[in-house]
C-alpha cells in the first residue's frame, strides 16, 4: 500500500546527502568547546569513541534495515520483531524525538541569526522568522519528496563547504603547545563527555525511516549509513583538532568554530563560518521534519493512528495532513520552548530506540519467516551485543529524577493512545458493520 501512495525519488546518494545532514546539525558548532572543558584534549579520543559506539549501532541498522522497503525505519523493525505494542512505543517516542529536536534547533537558528541581525532571538522578529522558517518547510515537504531531496543536497554542499574550508585552512595554524594529555579524566568525566558528544553523531535513522520513497532501499540504505558516518566521523576528528590548536580559549567560547575561524580567517571568516551553521541547521531541520511526518504515516498505514495521517495529496503524492499536523505541532513547540529544553531527553529516548533495532538483529536472525536481508552484517551478533552494553553503559549516567521521569511520562502516555485509539477503532468498525 505504501508504495502504491508515496514516490520512491531518492536516489542513492540522496540517502547520503539526508543522513549527513541529519547527523551535522548543531552540535558540531557548539561541542568542540564544551566537550574540552569537560576532559581537554581528551576530547578527540571521546570523539573517536562516539564514533566507535555509533558505529556499532549503524551495523545494526544496516542488517536490519537491509530487510524491509516500506516507510517507517525503527518503528517498522521494532514492530516486525516485538510486536504492534513495542512498534507503537518506539514509533511514538521517535516521532517526539524529532518534533522536540526540530523546536530546540530552530530556537537555534534563531540565535546564530543574532550574529548578523541584534535581538534577532527576542519578541515578534523571533516569532516572524519561526514562522518563516517552519511554512517554508512544510511548503517544500508538501510539493514532493523530491524537491525535498534536491534542497537537502544543496544544504548539504552549503553546510560542509565552511567545515571544509575550516580545516583546510585551519589546519596550517595548528600551535602543537595546545595539545596536552597531562591529566587524565576520571570515569564519570569521559562517559558523561561521550554521552554529550552523542548528540553530534545521532540523526542518521532518519534515513531509514524513508523507505517506502528510496529506490532500491535494501541495498542503498546499508551503502548510505556507512559513508555517511565514514565522512561525519572523520569531519568531526579534524575540527575538533583544529579548534583545539588554533583556539586557546577553547573551553570558554559559545561559538567555538566561528571563534576560531576568526583567528586564522578573520571577521569575515567568522561570518563564513556562522553562515555554514544556519544553512546546517536548516537542513537539519528539513530533513528532520521529513521523517517526523513519514512516521506518521507509516503509523497511520499499520491501523494504530487515525487513517486521516496517511491520505496523500492527489497531485503531490505527500502525506500532506501528517504534513500539517507536525507543522502546527512544531510551530507551537518553538514559540514556547528553547534550545535546551528537550536535548538530553531526546539523546536518551534515541538510545531506547537504538536498543530496539539492535536487539531485532538477531531475533529476525533467527525467525524463518523474517523478511530476507539483502545485507549481512559481518559479526552482526557481536555488534548487536556491543551495541546493547555501549548503550546501557551511556544509560547510566541518566539522572533519572531529571531525564528519565519525563521519558517513562511519555512512554505512558503512548501506551494510553495505543489502546485508546485500538478500543475506538474497533468499536468504530462493529458500529459500521
Amino acid at each position: 500500500m505504501t508504495e502504491e501512495k508515496l514516490v520512491r525519488g531518492i536516489g542513492r546518494w540522496d540517502l547520503t546527502a539526508i543522513i549527513v545532514n541529519t547527523i551535522i546539525g548543531a552540535g558540531i558548532f557548539g561541542l568542540p568547546a564544551r566537550v574540552h572543558g569537560l576532559i581537554g584534549t581528551w576530547s578527540l579520543i571521546a570523539f573517536i569513541a562516539c564514533a566507535v559506539v555509533i558505529g556499532f549501532i549503524v551495523i545494526c541498522y544496516a542488517e536490519v534495515s537491509s530487510r524491509f522497503s516500506a516507510t517507517g525505519g525503527p518503528y517498522l523493525y521494532a514492530r516486525e520483531a516485538f510486536g504492534p505494542l513495542v512498534g507503537f512505543e518506539v514509533g511514538w517516542l521517535y516521532w517526539i524525538v524529532r518534533v522536540t529536536t526540530f523546536a530546540a534547533n530552530c530556537n537555534l537558528l534563531v540565535t546564530y541569526f543574532g550574529f548578523f541581525v541584534a535581538d534577532a532571538s527576542e519578541g515578534a522578529f523571533r516569532v516572524g522568522m519561526i514562522t518563516l522558517v517552519v511554512a517554508a518547510i512544510f511548503i517544500v515537504n508538501l510539493i514532493g519528496v523530491k524537491q525535498s531531496a534536491m534542497m537537502t543536497n544543496i544544504f548539504t554542499a552549503g553546510k560542509l563547504i565552511p567545515l571544509f574550508v575550516f580545516v583546510a585552512v585551519g589546519i596550517f595554524f595548528i600551535e602543537p603547545a595546545n595539545f596536552t594529555f597531562d591529566a587524565t579524566p576520571g570515569y564519570t568525566e569521559f562517559s558523561g563527555a561521550v554521552l554529550l558528544l552523542l548528540y553530534a553523531f545521532v540523526g542518521f535513522e532518519v534515513g531509514v525511516v524513508m523507505g517506502g520513497e528510496t529506490k532500491d532501499p535494501q541495498r542503498s540504505m546499508p551503502f548510505a549509513l556507512f559513508v555517511a558516518l565514514g565522512v561525519v566521523a572523520a569531519l568531526y576528528i579534524l575540527i575538533q583538532i583544529v579548534s583545539i590548536g588554533t583556539l586557546p580559549g577553547l573551553a570558554q567560547s559559545e561559538r567555538p568554530l566561528a571563534d576560531a575561524g576568526a583567528i586564522f580567517l578573520g571577521t569575515y571568516g567568522a561570518a563564513f563560518i556562522t553562515l555554514g551553521a544556519l544553512i546546517s541547521i536548516l537542513g537539519n531541520l528539513n530533513v528532520g521534519f521529513l521523517g517526523s511526518t513519514r512516521l506518521l504515516f507509516a503509523m497511520s498505514e499499520k491501523k494504530e493512528l487515525p487513517e486521516v495521517l496517511s491520505r496523500t495529496h492527489d497531485t503531490f503524492k505527500t502525506p500532506w495532513i501528517s504534513i500539517l499536523l507536525t507543522s502546527a505541532v512544531i510551530f507551537v513547540l518553538t514559540v514556547y520552548s528553547t534550545f535546551l529544553t528537550a536535548l538530553a531527553i531526546a539523546t536518551i529516548t534515541r538510545l531506547l530506540v537504538y536498543a530496539t533495532t539492535c536487539l531485532a538483529l538477531p531475533v529476525l536472525r533467527r525467525r524463518g519467516d523474517a523478511p530476507e536481508a539483502k545485507f549481512i552484517a559481518p559479526a552482526g551478533i557481536v555488534a548487536a551485543v556491543l551495541s546493547l552494553l555501549l548503550i546501557i553503559w551511556l544509560l547510566t549516567q541518566v539522572t533519572f529524577s531529571r531525564e528519565g521521569v519525563p521519558i517513562a511520562i511519555a512512554a505512558a502516555v503512548g501506551v494510553v493512545i495505543y489502546f485508546g485509539y485500538k478500543w475506538f477503532g474497533g468499536a468504530k468498525a462493529s458500529s459500521e458493520a
